[in-house]
């Protein structure tokens, strides 16, 4: 009964649709989920009566024809779940003390909302948008065609923060450049966050390439995804197991054999891994792992973590925001999490929901956070970290409330609920080592070092989830192709996903 094809361990997103494609490929496939509800980042929570999404905040490059609708055509989503299409004049504000600065869709209304606040910039922002263009032409996958050539390695070695300083431009009301255009062009991604020196050029060349094209965000939570995945999985003939941490891994005789915290058995001759790979490996027997790979996944780093407050409004008090609101303490903004005045930067949204909605229901706000800061309640599990770890989360939340009145003033006085979460938080739902947001940090200067591909040297040990590709849903969806690839035929999907 317990004896499988493939186990997936994790059901987030990567694993989600891995499942997806092998048990629509006839493979008898097992998701175990330690969480109550699958999803992982693409859960949503309910608070005081309002929802709110974990992880999926806005996804890009979700028109008709664009690369993100192609994939979902073929996972069954564009039908089923709902998306609101974000300011196409300003999806994203850069925001700094005291200018603000719209990023537009669309490539030529993205450089025409620009040229304004930088008059001098027509050719750096055309070559920007050139590049990231050209930059995205060069990844097959992001345009559903298989690898060949493989143009795309001329990328991995280039750092993304020289990149953006390549661009350089005047700005019209200030012209000592105290906000210049390549901290505006870097602003809207943490990820950048303390790593100018490592930071790739092609993870934020793609990721801007996505949002510039479109930009959506989930009405009513990103948590109907994976409830669609789920139920299409099922109905597939795989199964999804809530509940089931998984303690031990095994490796005998090229397959599998795992064990629940519960105690429960279970066996199969591939498994995919969809959590961290230090955490898979820490749950895997160290005599079965070759101790140079084993010893190079442990010791890779991970982004920086976050502080968020998911705050529910009181009825009619703030107006609808159909865009994110990026804000910098400081003028460079990849050094947010480096800064000794904590927050450095913030993002801040309101959630859309159903109905053409004037004012907003909900709001969050997120800023970076070093695990450092939460370190002395490490051993603890939530909702027993004890009275000084809630006096610590109130005392942030005052600070990051206090800058963020600063643009949003009387702000407090229109929260009816609060809450916060810390890197613990989202250590604890996620897996991530300290709570990392974007999973393993990818290292210009040594690519190969830092790159988890989705097939392993362990035969029939796969990985998937935004650490073996690109963060986001739309590198996430992407390392899911790939990984089965590995298993069926990565031209054979990319046909299927193609004639959806």
């Amino acid at each position: 009964m317990n004896d499988f094809d493939v186990i997936i361990i994790g059901s987030g997103l990567g694993g989600l649709l891995c499942g997806y494609i092998l048990s629509k490929e006839g493979k008898k496939i097992c998701i175990l989920e330690k969480n109550r509800l699958p999803g992982g980042c693409l859960q949503s929570f309910r608070r005081n009566g309002v929802d709110f999404d974990t992880g999926v905040h806005y996804i890009g490059a979700l028109d008709e024809g664009q690369v993100l609708n192609r994939y979902f055509r073929y996972f069954g989503l564009n039908d089923k779940v709902k998306f609101r299409k974000l300011d196409q004049n300003g999806f994203d504000i850069i925001a700094f003390d005291e200018e603000e600065y719209p990023m537009a869709m669309g490539f030529d209304n993205f450089t025409e909302h620009l040229l304004p606040y930088f008059p001098s910039g027509k050719q750096s922002l055309q070559n920007y948008v050139d590049a990231i263009q050209q930059i995205s032409k060069a990844f097959p996958l992001y345009d559903l065609e298989v690898p060949k050539d493989h143009k795309e390695d001329n990328y991995y070695h280039q750092s993304a923060y020289d990149f953006f300083n390549s661009f350089q431009a005047t700005n019209r009301t200030n012209p000592i450049t105290r906000h210049p255009l390549p901290d505006v062009l870097a602003g809207n991604n943490f990820l950048y966050a303390g790593n100018p020196g490592v930071t790739p050029l092609h993870i934020a060349a793609l990721i801007n390439h996505s949002f510039i094209s479109s930009a959506w965000r989930p009405v009513d939570g990103s948590g109907q995804i994976s409830d669609r995945l789920a139920n299409q999985i099922r109905l597939a003939g795989g199964k999804l197991l809530t509940g089931r941490e998984v303690s031990r891994i095994v490796i005998r005789n090229n397959g599998f054999h795992i064990t629940t915290k519960a105690g429960e058995q279970y066996t199969a001759h591939s498994l995919v891994s969809a959590i961290h790979p230090a955490q898979t490996f820490a749950l895997t027997d160290p005599s079965t792992l070759r101790k140079v790979f084993s010893d190079r996944i442990m010791k890779l780093k991970n982004t920086p973590s976050c502080f968020e407050l998911f705050i529910v409004l009181k009825e009619n008090s703030f107006p609808q925001m159909n865009y994110n609101y990026y804000f910098h303490s400081y003028n460079n903004v990849w050094t947010a999490s480096l800064e000794s005045a904590w927050p450095g930067s913030y993002m801040l949204y309101t959630p859309s929901c159903s109905g053409n909605n004037k004012y907003a229901k909900s709001m969050v706000i997120m800023t970076v956070m070093n695990f450092n800061e939460v370190r002395n309640w490490e051993t603890t599990s939530s909702g027993h970290r004890g009275q000084d770890y809630l006096d610590f989360k109130v005392q942030k939340t005052e600070i990051l409330l206090g800058l963020v009145e600063k643009k949003f003033p009387g702000l407090r006085s229109k929260i009816k609920f609060i809450e916060s979460s810390t890197p613990l938080t989202w250590r604890d739902h996620t897996g991530t080592p300290e709570g990392s947001m974007y999973g393993i940090q990818k290292d210009f200067n040594n690519p190969i070092k830092t790159v988890v591909l989705p097939r392993t040297k362990i035969p029939n040990l796969y990985f998937t989830g935004q650490n073996t590709n690109l963060h986001g849903v739309l590198g996430v969806t992407i390392g899911s192709v790939l990984t089965c690839g590995e298993m069926i035929g990565l031209d054979y999907i990319i046909k299927k996903i193609r004639n959806a």
